[in-house]
């Protein structure tokens, strides 16, 4: 029997996401080769995984689009959210015939960003949830087992085929909307933790426990207006896994505003009181969070 042809990966975005990912795809028997696109060149990445160990790769790695000489099966995007128009630069070379782009991003609007770029057929929306923090350029810790969900159906499959760890473990789902909403709902709090510069563990101080509840309630009433099915119980589940987390960890929201670069405020907080604006619904402490990140910024 022949064996399945290995295929070629490209990681635009060598972040705290796009590294992880990249390091153990290097590892894994299905890939045969696997491209870091990045704005400056790293040495190899080394990433702390879950249960203390270290596993190192060395990928390519290109600082231009020009530099691309073929194209790749799979061209995986885990940039900031923000980031489309320079992301968008590597499609062109990168995306050959049958190829596709799985955006690795926060938010609920993966396909609508990168339909201006690549045929929507092509995209493969994944919500991600790895905490992975970046310590240096190509320096990661890995805190603990990733999941990256994707739509059902064979683009689905072919990239959940990509994963074969344990560390990172890749799905399908009948019902992407209410999965892309839930873990909206996880990540809108991250807004209080970049406006008290506070790690995880500021939840449990005074009444922030109280607002971070009230957001997610609006996000949930938002969800079930594009069709989420959100239970009522999301807001205490959101506290429970904040609370859960290790007090010093950092969001990347937190992340971004501690090293002063951008932030993802319009993917986590912002398309909530875009959503809730057009569906009549109030939001004004997402609106608020989005106003003031935006501001700081």
């Amino acid at each position: 029997m022949t064996s399945p042809a290995k295929l070629s990966i490209a990681v635009v975005g060598p972040g705290a996401i796009g590294g992880t990912v990249a390091a153990w795809l290097s590892h894994s028997p299905s890939v045969a080769s696997v491209t870091l696109c990045a704005r400056t060149s790293l040495d190899r990445l080394v990433v702390e995984t879950p249960d203390g160990s270290t596993i190192e790769a060395s990928p390519r790695v290109v600082t231009d689009p020009s530099e691309i000489t073929a194209p790749v099966d799979w061209v995986l995007v885990a940039t900031k959210a923000y980031d489309v128009a320079a992301a968008s630069a590597w499609l062109a070379p990168l995306v050959g015939p049958g190829a596709h782009v799985a955006i690795l991003q926060n938010g609920v609007e993966h396909i609508e960003r990168f339909a201006p770029f690549v045929a929507a057929d092509r995209i493969v929306p994944v919500i991600v949830d790895i905490p992975a923090e970046r310590d240096a350029p190509g320096r990661i810790r890995h805190r603990r087992n990733g999941t990256l969900t994707v739509p059902a159906g064979p683009a689905g499959e072919a990239f959940c085929a990509l994963f074969e760890t344990q560390a990172l473990v890749a799905s399908t789902t009948d019902d992407f909307t209410t999965v892309a909403w839930t873990k909206l709902s996880l990540n809108c709090v991250g807004a209080v933790n970049a406006l008290t510069r506070r790690p995880a563990g500021v939840v449990a101080e005074g009444s922030v426990e109280d607002l971070m509840r009230a957001m997610v309630r609006e996000c949930v009433l938002v969800g079930r207006a594009v069709g989420a099915r959100l239970g009522d119980e999301t807001p205490d589940w959101v506290i429970e896994r904040t609370r859960a987390s290790a007090p010093d960890s950092v969001n990347s929201l937190l992340g971004d505003r501690l090293a002063n670069r951008p932030m993802e405020w319009d993917a986590r907080n912002g398309v909530i009181a875009r959503l809730a604006h057009q569906h009549g619904i109030a939001a004004p402490l997402n609106a608020m969070a989005a106003t003031l990140l935006s501001v700081l910024e």
